[in-house]
């Protein structure tokens, strides 16, 4: 392993994409570094001794505001990693088109270790410290859950900035990921699994790049190996077999399994909370080393747990055709390099799972508008479809069957309307880098093209704000 750390790793590819770029040397290092870090220690009462907690929020660009970034609650989490993923995020928006700054969040601790109650405290006092710098706020920072946080976290948030904030018009706002019934919005909890599906599909339907790889075009039939089952690797896997792709290799921390004939994912997860682990799945072999289900030969590889799972050790062992990065940070740029020279295809985290704060963003938009996705429009829709229906049915003397009348006649669910907009704003994003991938010729893979359009919107808004001469 390289002794460089997760934030050089992501300048580094900053560097490689900012040498196909015209924009003045000076721009880019603002855009490389981070504008704003506040790191803090705060007293909380744990059972009957008080224990100092160390916490990060790193802004990593004011070219939008509000920034946007996930809280990670884990014990691993240290200032350079937080620095790295806030980064990412300011490219990840760019690249989707979400008005946002990047930013990032985290609390070193193992969430596991407190209960209920003291997780509540240790998050309570973590936000009024945002807010007493002004580091949170509908307009100014907009945490979300990230590893080891989720929408109870976000409910205590929202709570907490309302009570110190009250009358706040638009408070509900300064939080995404939070419980429907606190402001958040349907479709949030697998947004990022739909959008690395989304992405994936737009790829395996571009025939140069399939053709270049070896495989054909469409999902259908596709080998798919997925690392990691919590929320992002559970709903990749599901999308994926739901539109007939066969998943044959499953991984978690503790252990691999794989099948040739294809895993039934839910049945997989019931067969892990029964027995607290997913090795000994019936009708599947339990592989002898863990890491060995990111080697094995499949068409799609989906890394969705953590940074540096691929590196370059293992990137010579990797047979996969296509490497989707669900997880933020799963290859370290030497790993990147080998692939690229194996003739590998590697499809960029910075994008591929931005589904989550493309979905946070629409959260955040119902959130200043004070109403539901569907509210005003779902009745009118149904009313007109079954008008138009019925003038169909009479006209060719034919009724339709109950099914096809229910999809005909559905006006769209604040579900439909944000797995809608994902689907949009991912294949908009896929084709983009392809795009920019084509016309520069030297650009050696689809994480450069990627980076080199992230560049290219930030630097633009940056010269359009008049920071700059």
């Amino acid at each position: 392993m390289s002794d460089y750390s997760f934030f050089d790793a992501v300048q580094m590819s900053f560097d490689k994409a900012a040498k196909y770029t015209k924009w003045d040397p000076g721009v880019l290092e603002q855009i490389k570094q981070c504008n704003a870090v506040y790191r803090m220690h705060f007293p909380v009462k744990i059972g009957d001794k008080i224990e100092v907690i160390k916490a990060y929020r790193v802004q990593h660009s004011h070219h939008k505001l509000p920034c946007k970034g996930g809280i990670r609650y884990a014990t691993s989490v240290n200032l350079d990693e937080v620095m790295a993923l806030a980064a990412l995020m300011t490219f990840k928006c760019a690249i989707v088109n979400v008005p946002f700054g990047g930013a990032k969040g985290g609390i070193s601790i193992d969430p596991r270790k407190y209960s209920a109650y003291d997780l509540e405290k240790i998050t309570r006092r973590y936000t009024s410290e945002l807010i007493k710098k002004n580091f949170i706020g509908p307009g100014l920072d907009v945490p979300a859950p990230d590893y080891g946080s989720g929408e109870r976290e976000m409910a205590w948030i929202v709570d907490t900035y309302t009570s110190m904030r009250p009358g706040e018009i638009d408070g509900l706002g300064c939080v995404t990921g939070k419980p429907v019934t606190q402001g958040g919005v349907r479709g949030r909890k697998e947004a990022t699994g739909l959008g690395v599906f989304y992405g994936l599909r737009e790829i395996l339907n571009m025939e140069d790049l399939t053709a270049k790889v070896g495989l054909t075009t469409g999902v259908e039939g596709k080998r798919v190996v997925v690392q990691g089952l919590g929320n992002v690797g559970y709903h990749s896997a599901k999308f994926f077999q739901d539109a007939g792709a066969i998943v044959v290799g499953l991984a978690e921390y503790e252990g691999s399994i794989w099948s040739d004939q294809g895993l039934d994912v839910d049945a997989v997860v019931a067969h892990r909370k029964a027995t607290g682990s997913i090795l000994n799945f019936p009708g599947a072999n339990n592989f002898a080393v863990n890491t060995e289900a990111l080697e094995m030969d499949c068409d799609v590889l989906i890394p969705a747990a953590l940074e540096n799972v691929i590196n370059a050790e293992n990137a010579p062992r990797i047979k996969a055709k296509i490497i989707g990065e669900a997880a933020n940070g799963p290859l370290t740029p030497e790993a990147d390099e080998i692939l690229t020279k194996n003739g590998r295809l590697v499809v960029p985290d910075m994008y591929l799972n931005a589904g989550g704060v493309t979905v946070s963003y629409f959260e955040w938009l119902k959130n200043l508008s004070h109403v539901r996705y569907g509210r005003m429009e779902k009745r009118f829709t149904e009313n007109q479809n079954t008008q138009i229906l019925g003038q169909i049915e009479n006209l060719t003397g034919k009724k339709a069957d109950n099914k096809v009348r229910e999809t005909i006649m559905h006006g769209p669910d604040e579900v439909d309307i944000v797995r809608s907009g994902l689907e949009e704003t991912m294949i908009t994003a896929t084709r983009e880098i392809v795009e920019a991938w084509k016309n520069n010729p030297e650009v050696p893979d689809m994480r450069t093209a990627a980076y080199l359009v992230a560049i290219n919107k930030v630097a633009t808004s940056y010269a359009e704000l008049g920071i700059f001469p």
